[in-house]
C-alpha cells in the first residue's frame, strides 16, 4: 500500500476536525468573533470540512474517506483488505487527534474566558440532546447510514472525479440540517473519539470531564449505521 494513502487519510482528517471543531469554537467559546452564530453555521462550517478534507486526503493520493465507516463499508463490500482498512482507520484516528490539537491552539486565549466547561467540550465531541442510550445509538446509526448509502450512490454515480469532494459536503450538510439535532451527528468515530481523547488529555483551564460514559455511543452506532448500509448498498448498488 502507497505511503501517500495513509498519509492522505490523517492529512484530510486532521484538516476535518482543524475546520470541523473550529466552526464549533468559533460559535461557543467567548469571546469569539463568531460567538452565538447558531446551528446554521455549525453545520455550514462542517460541510466546509468535509470538501477540504476530501480535497485535501485525494490531492495526496489517498481515497478520502476521513471517516473509518468508509474503510469499513469497503471491506463489506469487498472495495478493501482489512489491512488496507485498518491502516486507513489507523491514520484517521491519529488526523482526528492533532486536528484537535490545532483547534487548541487556534483558540489559546478563549478557554480561560470561556466559563461553561461543557461548551469546551462539545468543541471537541458531540453530546446528545436528551440523554437516552438506545434513542442515541439508533440517532447515529440513522445518520450514518445515511452517509455511507447516499456516499456510495455519489462515488458509484458520480459524473467525475472533483464531484466527490462538493458533493460528499453537501451530504453532510443535508445530514446535519435534518438528522444532527439529536446527537450533535458524530457519524464518525474518529471525529468524536481522537478529539475527546484530546480534551481530557490537554492543560485547558477550567475544562471538566470529557463525558466518557457517552464516548460508547459515536463509536458504535456510526459502525452499525454504516454496516447496514454497505451491505444493502452491496446488494442493490454495486457492480456484482
Amino acid at each position: 500500500m502507497p505511503v501517500n494513502d495513509v498519509l492522505g487519510e490523517f492529512l484530510g482528517t486532521m484538516v476535518l476536525i482543524l475546520l470541523g471543531d473550529g466552526v464549533v469554537g468559533g460559535v461557543l467559546l467567548s469571546r469569539s468573533k463568531a460567538q452565538n452564530a447558531g446551528w446554521i453555521v455549525i453545520t455550514t462550517g462542517w460541510a466546509f470540512a468535509v470538501m477540504a478534507g476530501v480535497f485535501t486526503a485525494r490531492a495526496v493520493g489517498a481515497p478520502g474517506f476521513i471517516n473509518p465507516v468508509g474503510p469499513l463499508a469497503g471491506v463489506l463490500t469487498g472495495a478493501l483488505k482489512p489491512d488496507v482498512a485498518a491502516a486507513y482507520a489507523g491514520a484517521e484516528f491519529a488526523g482526528a487527534f492533532v486536528g484537535a490539537v490545532l483547534v487548541w491552539l487556534h483558540y489559546w486565549p478563549h478557554w480561560g474566558e470561556t466559563a461553561d466547561p461543557g461548551l469546551k467540550l462539545a468543541v471537541f465531541c458531540t453530546a446528545p440532546a436528551i440523554r437516552m442510550p438506545a434513542a442515541n445509538v439508533l440517532s447515529e446509526a440513522i445518520a450514518t447510514f445515511a452517509l455511507v448509502f447516499v456516499g456510495t450512490a455519489i462515488v458509484e454515480k458520480e459524473i467525475g472525479r472533483g464531484f466527490v469532494a462538493p458533493l460528499g459536503g453537501a451530504l453532510v450538510w443535508g445530514i446535519g440540517l435534518s438528522l444532527g439535532g439529536t446527537t450533535g451527528y458524530a457519524i464518525n468515530p474518529a471525529r468524536d473519539l481522537s478529539p475527546r481523547i484530546a480534551h481530557a488529555l490537554l492543560p485547558i483551564p477550567g475544562k471538566g470531564g470529557s463525558d466518557w460514559g457517552y464516548s460508547w455511543i459515536p463509536v458504535v452506532g456510526p459502525v452499525i449505521g454504516a454496516t447496514i448500509a454497505a451491505l444493502l448498498a452491496k446488494a442493490v448498488m454495486l457492480p456484482r
